[in-house]
């Protein structure tokens, strides 16, 4: 079913070539507005305005260029998510500087192989990751030459300061074009080694401006990992955009009580964090004995939704409460999300906006709309990218091919990968899905993980995992093939439903009635706990 729905009028700004210009343009017109609330050093909240951000990232801008002399260098970015690593991150992009942002999550030996692999120059980190920065100093192949303490941040910033004042070079007089380098990020995907995407200015910056244009917003809450290019546009871009505030969230494990506490209208998640939530509604209204209050309340708001009516957020005040009494848009990316949610959630008045991506397109390349959307579907390309359907089967399902302004150079110092990895002028992605009539993207699986069976058919356990996931007490499930069998193995959610265990073939054996032959499931396996995970909350599929 394709939704339209009355909504607010989009961001309305203009293009522009390269962070540098979005991120001056929010101090343009942000000004005394405040921009970020967060924990300082001294785990207290401060808030600092468009004025105050520009000021600090003026500061620490000119000390990296001119006091350290870092333009034109490879500059690393490692601590967890906090003000400090936005400002940093504003300084470099701001600067002839390319940003290597890191996983914090990764190990010594992961972070100072990828320092080793990108040649970087300098680093800034936090004190909590001196002993990968001790590895780092002593590793041959590292050559990093500045190692820059973020919790100095405020004395460099004041340094920086002086040497402007002072009559240094000012280096926002640098020009930065959009085909500069920007970027060099690190993948972490469910399988294989980590490459270094190159990105351009232009690549993030028209990503950035076309994102923000289809999926527009007010306050916001930012807890995804910084590093992650999904929170790029959606917390780090969109705030100088949209001239709006956020307040960065320390950890998802604080979300549900900062999301009451500083109420946001939107906040961008992976599915998980999706699907807690709205697990978290049924479970408190059925342990308030309201839940068939709530059933009752959504089948009479869908039937005045079909007549024109929406009294979805008053009717679900209190369940809206309880999100911080402002949550409108819950944008979801990184992962397949069960429609379910979708649905779920926009009964109760809280849309979710579901999108597709890669890191190798900046990373968003499709997405719905508030105002034009459909449940299941991934929506419609951005404006700065096409996409096509390579090689479809008799239902419309092949590779999905991306070409745009988004879209990387290549891989670092991979001549090999980076030719392997166009076709043409097309970016095959490796993921499989298909185009309804509308122009709606659906995703179906990634090619690397199509099971292939003797009789030539190809089977999507993305597909299958996403019917299991339907069953009440299946909390994870991975899908795979193992000696000519389509196995499933799954995590149970046996606390609550003690005789999981037991009853779990019956329900697969329910499924395999409405499958074709050749997708039935032969074989089930369970596990007493959750399945490895990448550091984006991705079941790792050769956790074997």
């Amino acid at each position: 079913m394709k939704t339209k729905v009355k909504y607010k009028k989009y961001g309305t700004f203009p293009d522009m070539n390269t962070v540098k210009e979005i991120i001056l343009y929010g101090a343009l017109y942000g000004k005394d507005k405040k921009q970020y609330m967060f924990h300082n050093f001294h785990r207290e909240i401060e808030t600092k305005t468009f004025n105050q951000v520009y000021y600090d990232t003026v500061g620490l801008g000119e000390y990296l260029n001119v006091k350290l002399g870092l333009t034109g260098k490879k500059v690393a970015i490692l601590s967890d998510n906090s003000y400090y690593w936005i400002a940093s991150f504003y300084a470099v992009s701001t600067s002839k500087m390319a940003a290597i942002p890191l996983d914090p999550k990764l190990g010594d030996d992961e972070l100072t192989d990828i320092m080793v692999r990108s040649g970087c120059d300098a680093i800034i980190y936090s004190k909590e990751f001196s002993s990968a920065v001790y590895m780092m100093k002593n590793t041959e192949g590292v050559v990093i030459t500045d190692y820059i303490l973020m919790n100095d941040f405020d004395s460099l910033v004041k340094e920086g300061h002086e040497i402007l004042n002072n009559g240094g070079r000012n280096y926002l007089d640098d020009t930065v074009n959009g085909d500069d380098l920007g970027y060099i990020v690190y993948t972490s995907g469910t399988t294989g080694k980590s490459k270094g995407v190159m990105l351009t200015h232009k690549n993030v910056a028209s990503d950035g401006i076309a994102t923000c244009r289809a999926m527009t917003g007010n306050q916001a809450i930012a807890f995804l990992p910084f590093h992650h290019t999904l929170s790029w546009a959606s917390a780090l871009l969109a705030s100088p955009l949209l001239s709006e505030w956020g307040y960065l969230c320390p950890s998802i494990k604080n979300l549900q009580k900062d999301i009451k506490t500083y109420k946001p209208q939107n906040f961008t998640a992976v599915p998980m964090a999706v699907e807690i939530i709205y697990k978290k509604i049924w479970m408190t209204a059925k342990k308030e004995g309201k839940e068939e209050k709530l059933k009752k309340g959504i089948k009479l708001s869908n039937f005045l939704m079909k007549l024109g009516i929406d009294i979805r957020r008053k009717l679900f005040k209190e369940v809206i409460d309880n999100l911080g009494g402002e949550l409108e848009v819950i944008i979801c990316g990184g992962a397949y999300l069960d429609p379910k949610y979708e649905k779920g959630l926009y009964e109760l008045g809280i849309q979710v906006i579901n999108g597709y991506g890669a890191t190798e397109c900046s990373p968003t390349v499709t997405c719905n709309r508030l105002d034009d959307f459909k449940f299941g579907s991934a929506g419609k390309p951005l404006e700065c990218n096409e996409i096509k359907i390579n090689d479809p089967d008799d239902d419309g399902v092949g590779e999905i091919y991306v070409k745009g302004s988004n879209v990387m150079v290549g891989y670092y110092n991979d001549e090999e990968a980076t030719k392997e990895a166009f076709d043409g002028e097309w970016l095959p992605t490796g993921d499989y899905g298909y185009l309804d009539d509308d122009g709606f993207l659906f995703f179906r699986g990634r090619k690397k993980n199509l099971i292939v069976l003797n009789n030539g058919k190809n089977v999507s356990p993305e597909e299958l995992e996403d019917k299991l996931s339907s069953i009440d007490y299946v909390l994870e499930v991975v899908v795979y093939e193992e000696d000519g069998f389509i196995t499933a193995e799954f995590f149970l959610d046996t606390d609550k439903y003690p005789d999981a265990k037991n009853t779990i073939k019956n329900d697969v054996n329910e499924l395999n009635k409405k499958l074709p032959s050749f997708k039935q499931i032969t074989r089930v396996k369970t596990r007493d706990e959750e399945f490895p995970k990448t550091t984006t909350l991705k079941i790792k599929r050769n956790y074997k």
